[in-house]
């Protein structure tokens, strides 16, 4: 989610609802204690500061979707899990956002 379609509501979920359909790996990149406070269903809790240490979760997933609080963190996790040759990710902007596709 770019920062702009965050501000202005132009966000379009198609693609993230349809990765989510098809059972994407859902990775919460925010802290553990923000974690524990509530996530996603079905999500897993992979911190962005370990996300490069952790890549062999990603490896052989058919669409991973990252989130967090604001959306900044999970920017820049699709950001190095791209750098390191993972390109099915989505970032799937706010846990709120996400929560909302999952239905």
């Amino acid at each position: 989610m770019g920062f702009f379609s965050a501000i202005f509501g132009t966000t379009d979920n198609t693609q993230l609802v349809e990765a989510i359909k098809e059972g994407a790996f859902l990775v919460d990149v925010r802290t553990p204690g923000e974690f524990a406070s509530g996530s996603v269903k079905g999500a897993v809790n992979i911190p962005l500061d370990r996300i490069a240490s952790q890549l062999a979760q990603f490896k052989n997933k058919k669409n991973v979707v990252v989130f967090c609080r604001s959306g900044n963190r999970s920017g820049q996790a699709q950001s190095i899990l791209q750098h390191h040759g993972i390109s099915n990710v989505i970032d799937g902007g706010t846990v709120g956002n996400v929560k909302e596709c999952v239905g």
